[in-house]
Order: structure tokens, then C-alpha cells, then sequence
């Protein structure tokens, strides 16, 4: 077992807080009793309490000073001010686990004092137990720690190890910022649908169940995308010309570019 009835606290409880904490109690991995939540939005943990029946609190070091693992779920943004009321609550946990983006191992480790620290980045679709998370753990976090940070992790879906954290800013900018690409690309396929005389709620369905068909077409057959893609492109057929289109207009290209600029921005905000 990666847990023995050891008290993990979450510093900030947001979307991907809650997921982690979601997918721990319903693996059966942590009991609601071995949870602490700490967020300033006392509603958001009245509603934690009653969903999931854990302890809440609006205070960081609180919750910190409970726990022998603690998870760091906070926005970059707030990381100068959490980390200063973290030090000196954490010097003999454990393990520390950040899902903050762009933030290095060296400034956790340095800013709470304590050098077991694991960095991960995990995507959205870890709410539903189907995301992806990059991470690395600093050379002091042991075999045990390790296992604990794969069964948190593994709570939200799958995950890579990366022995360089670089390839954690490189996940930042594809796979943790990935989702809203596709979202983006969804939404201009359903207004497509829509301008062509589709209802939208029929856009909506054909344009998800295509994406969701693809994505587990491409999962089994093993084949590369180019492959695949050539599968549905007749010469001089509908697809094709549409093909044709999307090319002129530099998709591609503006699809690099974005990540790119993902990549820098996850750069700069651990600097």
C-alpha cells in the first residue's frame, strides 16, 4: 500500500485539487479521514465536506502542519504568497507534490525547506480518471515516495516519469494546456455545423462523437496519425479539398506556434 493511514493535505482544493482527492477516495487509496483540504473559499469547502466528507480548513499552514504528504494545487500566481506560509510547517513531511505550473523543484524545495519534492503537470481530464501527467521527483525522494506520488498521480489517469524536469514545461505548454486546444478545435467544427444549417445541439453530437471515435480509433490501431489521415483522404475527394484549405491557412503552423508560446509563458512564470 503506498498509504498507511497517513494524512495527506491538499493547499488548494480547485479543480484539479478536487479531482486528485475524487479519484484517491474512490480508488479506495485514502479514506475521507486521511484528507485535509485548505482553500480560502469557505463555501467551496462547505461543499467539499459534504461531498466527500473530508476536513476542511481556510488556513495553509494548518492543514500543513497535519499531513505527512502534501500536495501543492495552487495558481502560479499565488505561489509567492502560499510558500512563505508553508515554511517551517513542512521541514518533516514526507513528500511534497506540486501540480503548479511553470514553479521548479529547487524553488519548493528551497522556499519550504524540505527537499523531497516531486513536480508533476496533469490536464483536466483527470477529473473523469482520463488524463495524462508528466513529472519528476528531486534525487532525495526515496522508492516509498515515489510509489505515493505514482498512486496520486494515478488517481486522475496516466501518467510519465521524466528524469529531466525541463520536459515539464515542455508538458505545460502540450498536454496541461492541450485540452483547451481541443476545445477550441471542437467549437469551430460545431459553429462550422451550425453556418452549414445543422441544429447546434446536432453539431454538438457529431462533432464529440467523432473526436471520441478518432482519438479510440487511433489508440487501437497503432498506425501514425499521417496514416490514419490518409485513410480518409480520397484524391480529389470532399476531404481532401478541406484539407487543402486548412493547410493554406497555416493550421499547423499556428497550432506549433501556439504551444510554443505555452512553453515560453510556463518558462517565465517559473522564473
Amino acid at each position: 500500500m503506498a498509504f498507511n493511514g497517513e494524512m495527506t493535505a491538499f493547499i488548494g482544493a480547485g479543480v484539479m485539487g478536487e479531482a486528485m482527492i475524487k479519484g484517491l477516495l474512490s480508488r479506495e487509496l485514502l479514506a475521507p479521514n486521511n484528507i485535509v483540504a485548505a482553500d480560502p473559499r469557505a463555501e467551496h469547502l462547505d461543499e467539499l465536506r459534504t461531498r466527500y466528507g473530508i476536513t476542511v480548513t481556510t488556513n495553509n499552514a494548518e492543514a500543513a502542519r497535519a499531513a505527512e504528504v502534501v500536495v501543492l494545487s495552487v495558481k502560479p500566481q499565488v505561489m509567492d504568497m502560499v510558500l512563505p506560509e508553508l515554511r517551517g510547517q513542512v521541514d518533516s513531511v514526507r513528500l511534497i507534490l506540486s501540480i503548479v505550473a511553470g514553479v521548479p523543484l529547487k524553488t519548493i524545495a528551497n522556499a519550504l525547506l524540505n527537499v523531497r519534492v516531486v513536480r508533476s503537470m496533469p490536464n483536466t481530464p483527470g477529473q473523469i480518471g482520463r488524463g495524462i501527467t508528466v513529472w519528476t521527483a528531486s534525487s532525495e525522494v526515496g522508492a516509498e515516495q515515489r510509489a505515493q506520488a505514482e498512486a496520486l498521480l494515478g488517481a486522475m489517469g496516466e501518467h510519465i516519469y521524466a528524469a529531466d524536469e525541463r520536459f515539464l514545461d515542455m508538458a505545460t505548454a502540450l498536454s496541461g494546456s492541450g485540452p483547451a486546444y481541443v476545445f477550441m478545435f471542437m467549437e469551430a467544427l460545431i459553429d462550422a455545423g451550425v453556418h452549414m444549417g445543422f441544429a447546434r445541439r446536432d453539431a454538438e453530437q457529431l462533432v464529440t462523437q467523432t473526436l471520441l471515435g478518432s482519438v479510440l480509433y487511433a489508440q487501437q490501431s497503432g498506425m501514425h496519425p499521417a496514416e490514419l489521415r490518409n485513410q480518409v483522404t480520397s484524391p480529389g475527394g470532399t476531404t481532401a479539398a478541406a484539407l487543402h484549405e486548412m493547410e493554406k491557412g497555416g493550421l499547423r503552423t499556428v497550432l506549433s506556434e501556439g504551444v510554443w508560446a505555452a512553453y515560453r509563458r510556463s518558462k517565465a512564470l517559473g522564473s
